[in-house]
């Protein structure tokens, strides 16, 4: 009669382990998928304005933009 029961507490122990992994599991793909919609957010409402640069040819060693979106 022992038998059955050293089983069943076997049974409910891995049920345990199981439920606790799966939850995990979920809460850092939560934790993974808020974080990546933050950085979309940030990404989109943080445009920068124009700012000035060369247009046209320009001195050797400076910067300007390759397209100008302004």
């Amino acid at each position: 009669m022992s038998a059955p029961s050293v089983t069943h507490d076997s049974t409910m122990r891995q049920s345990g382990t199981r439920r606790l992994l799966i939850g995990a599991a979920v809460v850092i793909v939560g934790v993974l998928l808020v974080a990546n919609a933050h950085l979309v957010y940030v990404a989109f409402s943080s445009q920068p304005d124009c700012v000035t640069h060369l247009k046209g040819g320009g001195e050797p060693g400076t910067f300007r933009a390759a397209k100008s979106a302004c």
